[in-house]
Formats: C-alpha cells, sequence, structure tokens
C-alpha cells in the first residue's frame, strides 16, 4: 500500500473509530457498539485488572493496545471573574495490531494521531484539531508522547511535564488560527493532590461483560496562564482535570455513547461519574463513580450505587442534546443537579461530540455545589 493511502485510511480509522457514522447504524455496526469501540480486538493487548499500573512508565503510551488518549479540561476564570472552560486531548489509535507492524522506514506508520482542542466563554465556542501518524518504534516524530520526562505533543501543540517535576508540574501550549481568528493557550498546571486509580487496580470495567480499561486520573490541577479567544487574550485561573485510559475493546457490542462528567466541588471533593447507554444489568445503562476526597481518600460508587438521569434537553447542532442532568450517590449522600453553562458547546470537528463546561449545585435548595465538565457521545 502506498504511504500517501495508507495515512488517509489511518485517519478514516481513527475518526471512524472514535467517532462513527452519523447516519443510521448498519446491523454490524450496532452489534459493535458505539463507534465500533465493541468490535471484536483479541489481535491486540488486553486491559485487566492483573496488569497493575506502573510509573512513570504508564503515562507514556501503550502501542500494543488499540486506543489510547491524554485529556485535560479545565474551569477558569478571567480577571473579571468571568467563566471560561477549555479542552485539550491527545488520542492515539494503533492501525494495525502489534504483529502487523511494518518495518520502520521514513514512510511506515502503525499509529495515528488526533489532537482537539476547545475554548468557552458565554456564547463563544471555538474547537480545533489537528492528525499526525508515527511508528511505535520512534519517539521523535510528528506526534507523540515520552513518560519521563513527560512530553506529549502534536505539531506544535505541547504538553509536557518539566525535568524533576515528576508529573507534578506541567505547561500547555495550543494556538489555532491567525489575527481575529487566533484562539489557543499558555498555561501552567501544578498538582496538589495524589494520581487517581479507577476501578480494580487502575481497570475500569465499562460493561457487566467485563470490557474496559486501564483508567487513572489527576484531578487536583491548579492552572495559571493566559487564553486567546477571537483574538483577545485574558489572564486566567482556577481547576484542571487529566484523564489517562487506554484499552482495546472498551465497550460492549450493546452500548450506544457515554455521557461522562468530572466535578470540582465546592468542599474540596472531586467527582468522576459516567453513564454508558447500554451494558448493564438486563440491558440497561451502565453506571459508575468516583468519590474523591479533599486527601485524595476514595470511595468508588458500582452501577447499583449511582443513578445519572436528563432532567432536560436542548436542540444541538441538530440533535437533542441532555444539558441538564439529576446525579444520585444515596450511600455518600449526594443528590445534586448538574446543568451546562451554555448548550452550545458542540465540538465540530471530525469526531463530532458535545463537551463544555458545567455548574453543579444541590438538588433540593440549589445551592451552589462547584463546577466541573460534561462530554456526551453518541448523540
Amino acid at each position: 500500500m502506498k504511504p500517501v493511502y495508507l495515512f488517509v485510511l489511518s485517519v478514516a480509522a481513527l475518526t471512524g473509530i472514535l467517532a462513527g457514522c452519523q447516519d443510521a447504524p448498519t446491523d454490524s455496526a450496532a452489534t459493535q457498539g458505539f463507534a465500533g469501540l465493541g468490535a471484536d480486538a483479541a489481535a491486540y493487548a488486553q486491559a485487566s485488572a492483573d496488569t497493575p499500573l506502573t510509573f512513570p512508565a504508564d503515562h507514556g503510551p501503550h502501542p500494543d493496545y488499540r486506543i489510547e488518549w491524554w485529556y485535560l479540561t479545565a474551569n477558569l476564570e478571567n480577571a473579571q471573574g468571568q467563566p471560561l472552560g477549555l479542552q485539550w486531548t491527545l488520542f492515539r489509535q494503533a492501525l494495525m495490531p502489534p504483529d502487523e507492524r511494518p518495518e520502520t522506514s521514513e514512510w511506515a506508520a502503525d499509529q495515528v494521531w488526533m489532537a482537539h482542542m476547545g475554548i468557552s466563554r458565554g456564547e463563544a465556542h471555538i474547537a480545533a484539531e489537528r492528525f499526525a501518524r508515527s511508528h511505535s518504534a520512534h519517539d521523535d516524530g510528528q506526534a507523540g508522547v515520552i513518560a519521563a520526562p513527560f512530553q506529549a505533543w502534536l505539531d506544535d501543540w505541547t504538553f509536557k511535564s518539566p525535568p524533576q517535576a515528576n508529573f507534578k508540574r506541567f505547561e500547555l501550549s495550543a494556538y489555532s488560527g491567525e489575527g481575529e481568528e487566533r484562539s489557543g493557550y499558555d498555561l501552567t498546571l501544578t498538582a496538589q493532590g495524589p494520581l487517581v486509580l479507577h476501578g480494580q487496580n487502575g481497570f475500569n470495567a465499562k460493561t457487566v461483560e467485563g470490557q474496559g480499561t486501564h483508567y487513572y486520573s489527576q484531578p487536583f490541577l491548579q492552572i495559571t496562564g493566559q487564553v486567546t479567544l477571537n483574538g483577545e487574550t485574558q489572564q486566567v485561573s482556577g481547576q484542571g482535570w487529566l484523564d489517562r485510559e487506554w484499552g482495546s475493546q472498551l465497550i460492549s457490542g450493546q452500548q450506544s455513547g457515554w455521557d461522562w462528567f468530572s466535578l470540582h466541588l465546592d468542599d474540596g471533593r472531586k467527582l468522576m461519574a459516567y453513564r454508558l447507554r447500554g451494558g448493564g444489568k438486563d440491558g440497561g445503562d451502565y453506571q459508575f463513580a468516583h468519590l474523591i476526597g479533599a486527601d485524595g481518600h476514595t470511595q468508588q460508587q458500582g452501577p447499583d450505587s449511582v443513578t445519572l438521569t436528563p432532567l432536560e434537553s436542548q436542540p444541538v447542532a441538530g440533535r437533542d442534546v441532555p444539558t441538564r442532568w439529576a446525579l444520585t450517590l444515596p450511600e455518600s449522600d449526594l443528590q445534586l443537579e448538574v446543568k451546562a453553562r451554555h448548550p452550545n458547546r458542540w465540538m465540530d470537528t471530525s469526531v463530532p461530540y458535545w463537551e463544555g463546561e458545567v455548574v453543579v449545585r444541590d438538588a433540593n435548595s440549589q445551592a451552589a455545589r462547584g463546577v466541573g465538565y460534561l462530554e456526551m457521545t453518541g448523540y
């Protein structure tokens, strides 16, 4: 296969696996889950609770697994106290199983990369993306990740931890556009709490059948720096959340998408919760939550201990998307209402999805309880 065709097909493979087709699914697609992520991946490495996470190595890439990401969201404010939201994500997709990798050469590639940038303020929302490819034997290509000292990049979009920072301080820089359309950010991120492993030894099941991913987070990031939106630059500060996840068969063939929350509560606790639509008991949804204390002490909530219920939907990009939710954790006496700051947070990229900042209130008193981010796929 000619190299240019390989690159075109690699981009198509990544966007197809992550996003799926916007048309009605075929019978085959319906048995492979959202975006094909439930398709058979037996030839790739499999995520398992029997594989303990090891740092700093697991900050780096895992090319033997089919898919992986480094995912940052942030709730910020400018000097006037006005809220801003931002996202930066680097996705890695294996093009073929490890046993089928090509010989290394100038054009050979067995991995494809996609990076997304998003910035939101009020009604304004911008999204940008970039693509690249690489061979897993190289760590100096157009895109890639190095575990220590940590570096992740695609072209000049860079997310890195300086030497001796030990994954506790980061610098992020990404820009798109020129002149009045220029948008991006230069930020410093400092961890003020521990890494958090989700699930059993960092293996997070996504179905009752046991499919899942290796998954950990750094939810205790404090952020300072500057954000440029449509040519206007402002100083900002706030909180961030970094997610790390990798696996090969992430979900089951019956799961049509997910709704994922990362919340910074005002009492210092953090809350990660998600609903996978399908894959639960008796054909229902599969739900999970992880309540993280301000001191890093954690309490995981299984599928029967968390409820995520849409309360209100709004038209977004030609579809109805839930923008207000009830989130309850009875065992932790939490009854929350989570609402999007603005419905206009559609990521109109090659991989379309909704991603935006939310506000958290007490479900009964409506008192403010925090802020966070919400991602929704499959709508």
